[in-house]
């Protein structure tokens, strides 16, 4: 681990990566996860052993888009050189840096957030999805994305999320504020594919997964859009929905003021 003592330069770092090759971000003593990964790759381009932080710890299977993560290297490199580096050193590894820049030593991807936003993805078809099948939701039956969006503008705003809280959960309380939660639905030949974006600073763990579960019983028919606010009401585990699976989910967005990749990052 680096030595504070020394001069150090801090870089952002927004990532991409397919979750479906990883037991999730956190670093783990007997799995492959994203954030060791990058470890790797980077310790062999600076001799500190350097620690990369991320803005949010997905879980085994979940993907990401534009998780952004910040790193502290001896050396000052340039951004494009870095991300150029960073990326020949991870293949043949499921991740990409996508954008570097040099950072304030006060930038921290986790403190400094102020929006999160994920992404789950549903493909709604009768057929199994044969191509890229670990990067949605297969849902067989006809969703309502009408009822859909009734049930999910019930879960806005500033609420007690327990029920739709993983019971390990580690969040000091389960109020949570839900900024905006969209649903868009794409038409194909054979079905349909849903995208549910939701925004919030921060989020419990499992809490989107839990929220979509619910959400595809109202589109089946199986609940009435009044019955999510009976379930949030509720503040127990037990009234929540069926969990979707992770592979369906992709940590899309982070949001900082300023923005980190706005000011002296160069695509070369």
């Amino acid at each position: 681990i680096m030595n504070r003592d020394k001069d150090f330069h801090r870089f952002a770092l927004c990532v991409e990566y397919c979750g479906s090759e990883f037991s999730g971000w956190q670093r783990q003593r007997n799995a492959p996860s994203v954030q060791q990964t990058l470890e790797m790759a980077l310790s062999k381009l600076d001799p500190g052993r350097p620690t990369v932080t991320g803005a949010g710890r997905t879980d085994s299977g979940v993907h990401a888009t534009g998780q952004v993560a910040h790193v502290d290297l001896e050396r000052r490199w340039n951004p494009f050189r870095l991300r150029e580096a960073a990326n020949a050193k991870l293949r043949p590894a499921s991740i990409a840096v996508l954008k570097v820049s040099e950072v304030d030593r006060q930038f921290s991807a986790r403190t400094s957030a102020v929006m999160r936003e994920y992404r789950y993805k549903i493909t709604n078809r009768r057929a199994p999805r044969a191509v890229g099948f670990k990067l949605a939701w297969h849902v067989r039956s006809r969703l309502d994305c009408g009822a859909m969006m009734n049930g999910a503008r019930r879960l806005t705003g500033k609420h007690d999320f327990t029920t739709f809280r993983a019971a390990q959960c580690q969040a000091h309380s389960p109020v949570k504020t839900l900024e905006g939660i969209e649903i868009h639905t794409v038409e194909l030949p054979f079905g349909s594919e849903i995208a549910i974006t939701f925004r919030a600073r921060s989020f419990l763990h499992r809490q989107v997964r839990s929220i979509v579960g619910t959400l595809v019983k109202v589109g089946e028919g199986a609940w009435r859009p009044e019955e999510v606010t009976v379930a949030l009401k509720a503040r127990s585990r037990d009234a929540c929905g069926p969990v979707a699976p992770a592979h369906g989910l992709y940590l899309s967005n982070v949001k900082y003021r300023p923005d980190p990749f706005d000011r002296d990052f160069r695509n070369g």
